[in-house]
């Protein structure tokens, strides 16, 4: 269902039910009406129609509003008075739902790389709606559905009219779908190159060939539309966009366009980029903003290698990763069999051992040492400060 079908539906419906003619953009004004909004452009700046069990603003909770809107749409109060309850009960039985670009794009984060971004925590599943919003309190359910679920036609149609005209969230919410098509590991939906290329070249297929070919074609095609929407979301210098495209098309964009350290941005991913990239000074910048959030795998290569002419600063990173209750001065070693699994005296065999030796700091002077355990003092007191805060708006 696109949401010209949902006015079109919608429509048909009101008018068999009620009795009255409709015009097919009063029919949007109610749609939007019907979920706490005062039009339908103030809808479409944040929002978007969904379908199916994602969480979501549900029509029941404001089913006087779409009323109040049929009159000042100039439809008579009778009708008004019908207009509710069947607007808001075919709502509910289409499974039709509003959500926010932002929370999608926090939920689409996630399923790609694990985290949410740090300045979306506090605003999932916490909707503040514009003051055009009847009502600020939201009943956005806290689990999610599968990947398939969420990613329904309705909101593929939502994001991609927003994202039209000019919305960086949705361009980059579409980047996020799109790119998840691509996925080396699952052959079946790569499809087959050669026999993409066979039916390129006139061959005719059928059954299974045909289903590998088409497979792959359609992995293009969204491969396609993966970078158009990353590259726009970019273009209007949206932070994971640009950081995504340093990741995948080693563009230092993101590196180059962005003055200030982002809460947004997770620091150990860019990090990582920016050293695959060889841009070590930036590489280092992220790996001591990694640090600051209590990253301990960033304090010790920043001692190893980016601070290691700066003696009390590795002291610090030290005694941080000391108050996290990791002691970096421990050696890390385990033995192992051939199949990977921790060694055991009982079975015997191949020893096979990884590892690696706790860092060894160079010793500085009292005055140093007090200054380096005050500045790891104040930046664990920082991260618990910081953690806590997440905790208690997740």
């Amino acid at each position: 269902m696109t949401i010209k079908q949902l006015a079109f539906e919608t429509q048909q419906h009101l008018q068999a039910q009620t009795g009255t003619i409709f015009k097919r953009s009063h029919v949007y004004e109610l749609l939007a009406a019907a979920f706490g909004f005062n039009s339908y452009a103030s809808l479409c700046a944040k929002h978007i129609f969904t379908q199916g069990g994602v969480p979501s603003r549900h029509s029941t909770k404001y089913a006087e509003s779409a009323g109040r809107r049929c009159l000042e749409l100039d439809y008579p109060p009778e009708t008004a008075l019908k207009l509710v309850p069947t607007l808001s009960n075919y709502l509910a039985d289409q499974d039709i739902g509003v959500i926010r670009i932002a929370d999608i794009v926090a939920y689409l984060q996630y399923e790609t790389y694990g985290v949410y971004e740090t300045s979306r925590v506090d605003d999932l599943e916490l909707d503040e709606f514009d003051d055009d919003a009847e009502d600020a309190e939201e009943d956005i359910d806290s689990s999610w559905p599968d990947f398939e679920f969420i990613v329904t036609p309705v909101l593929l149609d939502g994001l991609t009219d927003v994202a039209e005209k000019g919305n960086a969230d949705a361009h980059y919410a579409l980047a996020l779908i799109y790119g998840s098509s691509y996925d080396p590991d699952n052959k079946t939906r790569m499809g087959s190159d050669y026999w993409y290329n066979e039916e390129r070249n006139g061959r005719v297929l059928s059954g299974v060939q045909k289903e590998w070919a088409e497979s792959y074609a359609a992995m293009l095609s969204d491969s396609e539309k993966y970078e158009h929407h990353l590259r726009a979301a970019g273009a209007q210098a949206h932070e994971a966009a640009l950081l995504e495209m340093a990741e995948r098309f080693d563009d230092p964009s993101f590196f180059e366009k962005l003055s200030t350290y982002s809460e947004s941005v997770d620091a150990t991913r860019a990090a990582d980029i920016a050293e695959n990239l060889g841009l070590h000074m930036h590489a280092w910048r992220w790996k001591t903003k990694a640090s600051e959030q209590g990253n301990t795998v960033a304090m010790r290569e920043l001692i190893e290698t980016y601070d290691i002419g700066d003696q009390p600063q590795c002291w610090t990173w030290f005694y941080l990763a000391k108050l996290l209750g990791t002691d970096l001065s421990k050696d890390e070693y385990r033995a192992f069999h051939e199949d990977g699994s921790n060694y055991d005296d009982d079975i015997g065999g191949p020893l096979y051992v990884e590892g690696r030796d706790g860092v060894r700091l160079k010793p500085i002077g009292a005055d140093e040492d007090a200054a380096a355990q005050q500045a790891a003092a104040t930046l664990y007191q920082s991260i618990v400060t910081r953690r806590a805060l997440v905790r208690s708006q997740g």
